[in-house]
């Protein structure tokens, strides 16, 4: 017999956490005024700095010593420091051990034994239609709040708006859910009916009702063991700056072709290079100006931009290259090395 949900929430509940972001920022202690284009001017004064609560978001403790998962976009702040919250008397502080903004995973670690964890379910497995339950620090202020709903979608893309530090990102694969994902929830995450965990929740549609995302867990999963492993996320490394190409883009550039990784320096000051000196690329006879229209026979377009391409091959082996120069269509041979 399939529990409840309020057995399943009950189990749930203890291991999932607030992650509160702190930083040092200025003390304000008064204020100068002086006059300036008819007008009084105030301009704070500051010597001291204090430590402000900046931010903060949801996330689960996935083993008893201690690891937690989240989202990157909570935890992207390299200058900030990083508290989790199991009960109000149980405070910890968190070292961050890997941030993935491509997958929008985060890993921390909090020092102790005997915590309360999830368990991981398998993410490649859900089904439209499955009841769902999101969980998280609703608003930043509302811990544990529980939400139900069904999974609405799979596979979906997103551009998301993250905070101060971060672009727009595109996302991936994501789970569509109707289960209520508020400001806060992110890091949080997304149990089935077994009390698995299958998705980390990321992002809301504003204005919209009933249209959230979640990170598959299969995603952190593979980041998780890769960290566990070597202790961080090894990326593999190409080495050349580019712009992916569309049908507007091309009309723009006049490029024969309307897909693939237009190589291009970003600008035309100091000494910005479109391909980065003893990188794989320039080893391997990349230009500008070249298009890269696939990695080892894999189209690249803007669905299937060159990072997720090459996120998916590995260090030290070689990858054979398709280049479109001049008009012509050249193959080159590359090997992938460790994005440091």
């Amino acid at each position: 017999m399939q529990p409840s949900i309020p057995e399943i929430v009950k189990k749930i509940c203890p291991a999932v956490i607030t992650i509160v972001v702190s930083k040092d920022l200025p003390k304000i202690e008064k204020f100068w005024t002086f006059p300036f284009g008819g007008k009084e001017i105030l301009v704070p004064e500051s010597t001291q700095k204090e430590k402000v609560k900046i931010g903060g978001g949801s996330g689960f403790l996935i083993s008893p010593d201690g690891y937690v998962l989240t989202c990157a976009h909570v935890i992207e702040d390299p200058e900030a420091e990083y508290t989790v919250i199991l009960e109000p008397e149980k405070i910890f502080s968190a070292k961050v051990l890997e941030r993935d903004p491509l997958i929008d995973v985060g890993i921390l670690k909090i020092e102790g034994q005997n915590f309360p964890y999830l368990e991981l379910g398998d993410s490649d497995k859900i089904q439209l239609g499955e009841t769902v339950i999101a969980v998280g620090n609703a608003l930043g202020e509302f811990e544990d709040t529980i939400s139900v709903g069904v999974i609405s979608g799979i596979s979906r893309k997103i551009t998301a708006f993250g905070g101060f530090y971060s672009k727009a990102t595109t996302l991936r694969g994501l789970i569509q859910t109707d289960a209520a994902i508020n400001p806060g929830n992110s890091g949080g995450p997304l149990v089935n009916l077994e009390g698995k965990v299958i998705g980390i929740n990321t992002a809301m549609v504003l204005f919209a009702q009933n249209i959230g995302f979640a990170i598959p867990i299969n995603y952190a999963k593979s980041l998780f063991d890769e960290v566990l492993k070597s202790g961080k996320r090894i990326r593999p490394y190409l080495g050349v700056k580019y712009v992916i190409l569309d049908e507007e883009l091309a009309k723009i550039l006049k490029t024969p072709v309307n897909y693939g990784a237009y190589v291009v320096r970003e600008s035309i000051v100091y000494d910005d290079r479109a391909v980065l000196p003893n990188s794989p690329a320039e080893k391997a006879g990349i230009k500008e100006h070249d298009i890269i229209l696939e990695i080892d026979g894999e189209k690249i377009t803007s669905d299937n931009p060159l990072a997720e391409v090459l996120a998916k091959k590995e260090v030290n082996k070689e990858v054979k290259i398709k280049v479109l120069r001049e008009g012509k269509e050249i193959i080159l041979s590359a090997i992938l090395e460790e994005k440091k």
